[in-house]
Parts: structure tokens; sequence; C-alpha cells
């Protein structure tokens, strides 16, 4: 009994995923090789920028373990409530977006998430086809990084997903992860919407400049040798920084900056890309 009764749970789950995905529009996958390129960071700064664009949002974060978007959405301490009988959970709103995050799930911030692999699958399951969603126009997921089973779980459980955005600081060592990343979403049959090079120099608080304090261009060589779109390169932006730490993504508390004008024109781009071929 308690087996069939997990079978039945597992069925209905995939069923909501279908029904639930049916209403977005437009499905979205942001990845990283590593950690510690800001891809959370761009990831938000994606999903605020298409609101205000007049776009129906939802935001996910399949981080289970490090969930970081409640901070820089300015919701910590918000918690999901209960759905509308169909559906157990109401994603959080703010900024014009919907969110469901682990961190709107657990006591307090500071409280781990001890888990095994199919349990952080089941919530990643329970984020995409449980939580009332809505139509959307996009629907942004922001995976932890490497490759290993929330990636995998997102892309097996959306296979419509219009592709994945890669975010790749310019060194050496994120590339080489970045490059894996690419050949992950074509393992997968997911088209590489393309790569993000963050961290791509320095905006100067001072004269406002340019600075080359670490490499530049290593992600858009990256994306012309493996033969994906180059979406852009966003500058290190003190900026950033603060609007992250106060809960407000850089695209609206500092839009006119020389990263915010970055994640601009890299939204424009992604959005053509994607209603043109996609509609």
């Amino acid at each position: 009994m308690q087996q069939e009764n997990r079978f039945n749970e597992i069925q209905r789950l995939q069923e909501m995923v279908k029904a639930n995905m049916a209403n977005v529009k437009h499905k979205i996958i942001v990845l990283s090789g590593k950690g510690g390129v800001g891809k959370s960071t761009v990831a938000t700064n994606i999903a605020c920028g298409l609101a205000q664009l007049g776009k129906k949002v939802g935001i996910i974060d399949t981080d289970i373990h490090g969930p970081s978007l409640a901070k820089m959405l300015g919701i910590e301490g918000q918690f999901m409530q209960p759905g509308d009988g169909e559906h157990s959970m109401k994603a959080v709103e703010a900024k014009g977006i919907k969110i469901a995050t682990m961190a709107s799930l657990l006591p307090d911030a500071d409280a781990p998430v001890i888990w095994r692999g199919p349990l952080k699958i089941s919530a990643i399951k329970q984020f995409i086809g449980d939580v009332v969603w809505g139509p959307l126009d996009y629907l942004v997921i922001d995976s932890p990084p490497g490759t290993g089973d929330e990636p995998l779980t997102v892309a097996q459980l959306i296979p419509e997903a219009d592709g994945a955005i890669i975010v790749t600081t310019p060194q050496d060592v994120a590339l080489i992860d970045s490059r894996k990343t690419v050949n992950f979403a074509r393992a997968m049959k997911l088209n590489v919407l393309g790569i993000i090079e963050n961290m791509s120099g320095f905006s100067c608080p001072h004269c406002h400049q340019p600075i080359d304090l670490f490499k530049v261009g290593g992600g858009q060589q990256t994306a012309i040798n493996m033969g994906v779109p180059f979406l852009g390169a966003i500058p290190i932006d003190r900026d950033a920084v603060d609007a992250s730490d106060d809960g407000t993504p850089l695209v609206l508390e500092y839009p006119d900056s020389h990263a915010g004008k970055a994640f601009k024109e890299i939204i424009d781009r992604l959005v053509e890309t994607i209603e043109q071929v996609h509609g």
C-alpha cells in the first residue's frame, strides 16, 4: 500500500508539472559550471528585467541547500502560503514576480537543509508542479552550480524549455567548467541560449570608467569556440553588491549603472532571440 501511494504521488506530480508548464510560454534555465560566478544575481536581474518589460514572470530557486533568492529579492521572512486546493503552495510575490524558494519554507535563515538527492528532487518537482503559478510569459529557473541532481532534474522535467543561459567569469578555472556545462546542455538536448560573462572588468565608482582588474573576454571567446551565442558581459559593480544585499536587484535600483545597462542589453537580446524563434 505504501509503495502504491508513493507511485500515485509521483504520477500526480508529473501530471501537475505538465499542466503548470503548459501555462508558461517560455522557460529559461540558468546554469553555471562552478559556484561564485554570480549566477543567482544574473537570474534575479533577468527575472526583474523581464517584469519591467511588462512580462508575467516567475522564478524558482532550485538551490535547496543554499537558497539566495530570498535575500536578493527582499523576501526574507516571508513564507509560501497554502495553495488553491489543487496545488499545495502559493509563490511569494515581490518586485512584480512570483518566487518559489526553499528559504520561504525554512523556519529561519540559518536552518540547514540536510537532504540527499531523492528529497531534493521531490522538492524541485513540487516547486515546478505543485505551486500556483498561473499563466506566465517567462519562468526563470535558477540552478545550483554544476551538472548534478538539480539541473538534471529540471532538464528532465521541462524538456520543452526554451534553453539554458550559462553564467561564467572570464578566468580560465571558470571557463573550463562553463564548457562542461555547454556539453551538459547538449547531452540533455537543451538549447543553449547563450553565455554571459559576469564580473567582466570593474566599473570604477569614482571615474565611472571600466577597469580590467582581471581577465575580460574569456566568456565571449568560449562562446565562439563552442559555437553558441554570446549574450553579453557584465562588469563588477559596487552598486550590484549593495543592491543584492538590500534585496532590490540592480536593474531596479541602479538601471543607469554600467552593470545595469549591460543587463538591459542582455535582456533585450534574450527576449528578441526567444520570441523570434518561439513566438
